[in-house]
């Protein structure tokens, strides 16, 4: 923006991102290609601005990128709001393979019951 002569403030361009970022999520996801019915679920611990956070991510058979939350903590409850973020963008999988975490069988055993 400067090298455009164009001055922004910090609060300006935060306010920009809150406004429009729901809108280019929504786009990006129109046009999204649809995915594999075969999930493999994944989370680890990550360092995001000095705090640690769990990275929850889903890929297809391909690889491709399902979706992904980060959250604090690693429990049933992450998990759970997860995978109905997964499923509610992208449908209901024939099968979802999981490590043996049980806070994550435990979410999809609550999903499916």
């Amino acid at each position: 923006m400067a090298e455009r002569g164009i001055h922004a403030d910090n609060s300006t361009i935060n306010r920009w991102v809150i406004k429009y970022a729901p809108f280019l999520e929504h786009q990006a996801r129109r046009r999204k290609k649809p995915v594999a019915s075969l999930w493999r679920m994944e989370e680890t611990y990550i360092n995001v601005k000095d705090q640690w956070k769990y990275y929850y991510r889903a890929v297809d058979k391909y690889g491709k990128v399902i979706d992904f939350l980060l959250c604090a903590h690693r429990d049933e409850k992450a998990a759970r709001a997860f995978f109905i973020k997964a499923i509610g963008h992208n449908g209901l999988p024939e099968k979802v393979v999981l490590d043996m975490s049980g806070a994550n069988v435990l979410a999809l055993h609550n999903i499916n019951v």
